[in-house]
């Protein structure tokens, strides 16, 4: 398991490789990137912030729930924090399973979390006000990952 919270961009490319280099036992590899989006060109970038070491552990502790839901043979969680750009990857999660169910599935659970859960707090930046608004959890976020009994 790889969980990682960095400022700085990461290739998705290498995450992969890293992940699945010497492996034959692995029928699937699922990946999900988020990016972030300009809205329609209103939004500069996000703002996402962190507790370090916090949001580490919590995201560690959903992995692990992870792979005793399904039969996993690697995870990698990556999720970017601070100023992010529109077009900018935020976040990155790798399944590998034999087979791909088990892959799709985790990974759908993991975003879910990610996106309704995970203590990330993040802050739109607009082009023309030069300000922003948190950001909340959308409805059908929260209905997502209730199917997996998160709470949201």
């Amino acid at each position: 398991m790889v969980v990682r919270v960095q400022s700085q961009a990461f290739e998705i490319g290498a995450e992969i490789a890293a992940l699945t280099r010497g492996r034959s036992d692995v029928g699937a590899v699922v990946t999900f990137t988020g990016l972030c989006r300009d809205e329609g060109g209103r939004l500069a970038a996000l703002e996402i912030e962190h507790y370090p070491g916090m949001a580490e552990e919590e995201i560690g502790r959903v992995v692990a729930e992870a792979q005793s839901r399904w039969p996993l043979q690697g995870v990698t969680v990556v999720h970017r924090h601070g100023r992010i750009a529109a077009g900018e990857e935020i976040v990155l999660v790798v399944t590998l399973s034999a087979h791909r169910r088990a892959a799709f599935e985790a990974a759908e659970f993991l975003m879910d979390y990610l996106k309704t859960s995970a203590p990330f707090w993040k802050k739109t930046l607009r082009l023309c006000e030069g300000s922003g608004e948190w950001v909340e959890a959308k409805t059908s976020d929260t209905v997502d990952a209730k199917r997996w009994g998160q709470q949201g």
